[in-house]
């Protein structure tokens, strides 16, 4: 197939060849159960997780024993949504979270208000960013939990994780935290933070791994498990681990541990030459803040044109978004940018960028040739 430009990183991320390396004995040679602990087999299996467990720890900088390895970010945020909804029965619970969310996190919040709990959802400003002081101030003796991503999956904005986890401490509530667009891309401490999500495909690992970050040694409650039958993952998450996947959910840990910091500076390059050329358009307007966001991603409205035609027109050559990868073929204007006060039309006619590891200079002269030219062509159609 004669793919077209990829940037769409922000959807899923191809996996990186150590890493089909590092996984492709354990389809193989390697099948052991990891729970079979009566012969080589499943010591080997054991092994190879514990070593991925420790890898993608250090990434985040927690202990190895802290993380539960999921199918995904997905399931990581209902088993620490709906986990911690079940810790208190007949009682009345409130939960704070941000219109902005990824939907793994709006849905779950919308199951538990269904089953009797109260939830705030944060307005965000015109530049995507939440006002502590209002976080604060809808703050209830009940409160259970405060859940903010630390990285916007559309827009890039990275919200003050550090100063709500400081606000969460000084209540004593619980701070899940939906990182996966910032694990592998920027520093990541778990500091303040009790629960927090990744998934391995965001990072260049594969798809169907994730993990679920839950502090160890806190007062705070750990989420019950949603998953029954065998009391896996020390009883948070019962089910035969996919232990190809997490094998390549470490390697992938231990390349981002390596390359983050110098990866990161060369896409806000990349990055800042797609933007600054493409809002050279009239009628082009980057959406969310630039001062606080992930440096390969940016999200721009282009008034004048129709918003399907424009995405299917622009993917003919170069892969891009309207949004999040969960909502993309939806005709419907995102909610991030709803809530971010930007008009139905433009949300529609909006396309998120997000650059990666195979991106040279030469594909971003050739994505601006390229959408400058499908603008034009529509605008003037």
């Amino acid at each position: 197939m004669n793919y077209p430009l990829y940037m769409d990183y922000n959807a899923t991320t191809p996996c990186a060849e150590e890493v089909i390396t590092a996984m492709l004995p354990f389809f193989g040679n390697h099948f052991g159960n990891a729970a079979s602990k009566s012969h080589p087999y499943g010591w080997l299996a054991d092994q190879a997780v514990e070593d991925a467990r420790e890898a993608v720890a250090q990434l985040i900088g927690a202990k190895s024993k802290e993380l539960i390895f999921t199918s995904g970010a997905t399931e990581s945020l209902n088993l620490a949504i709906k986990g911690v909804y079940d810790l208190f029965p007949g009682e009345k619970q409130h939960y704070i979270t941000c219109q902005t969310e990824h939907k793994a996190v709006l849905d779950s919040m919308a199951e538990i208000q269904r089953r009797g709990a109260e939830v705030t959802y944060l307005p965000v400003s015109s530049e995507g960013e939440v006002d502590l002081n209002f976080l604060e101030q809808n703050l209830q003796p009940h409160t259970k939990m405060i859940c903010l991503m630390w990285a916007n999956n559309e827009t890039g904005i990275i919200h003050p994780i550090q100063e709500v986890g400081q606000i969460a401490n000084k209540h004593g509530i619980i701070f899940l935290t939906d990182a996966v667009q910032a694990v592998g891309k920027i520093p990541v401490s778990t500091q303040g933070i009790h629960l927090m999500a990744l998934s391995a495909h965001k990072l260049y690992g594969p798809k169907g791994v994730g993990a679920l970050y839950v502090r160890h040694n806190h007062y705070l409650p750990k989420p019950l498990a949603q998953l029954h039958g065998g009391g896996h993952e020390k009883g948070f998450r019962s089910g035969t681990l996919n232990v190809p996947g997490i094998v390549g959910f470490g390697k992938a840990a231990q390349l981002r541990f390596q390359a983050k910091e110098e990866e990161s500076s060369r896409l806000e390059k990349l990055r800042d030459r797609l933007e600054s050329a493409l809002l050279e358009l009239p009628g082009v307007h980057r959406n969310g803040s630039y001062r606080q966001r992930l440096s390969h991603v940016s999200n721009l409205s282009f008034s004048g044109v129709e918003g399907e035609e424009l995405l299917l027109k622009v993917n003919q050559r170069v892969a891009v978004s309207s949004g999040s990868a969960c909502t993309s073929i939806s005709p419907k204007p995102s909610h991030v940018l709803q809530a971010m006060g930007i008009p139905s039309d433009l949300g529609r006619a909006s396309l998120r960028f997000s650059l990666g590891k195979d991106t040279s200079s030469a594909c971003v002269e050739n994505a601006v040739s390229w959408v400058k030219s499908v603008v034009e062509s529509l605008r003037s159609s």
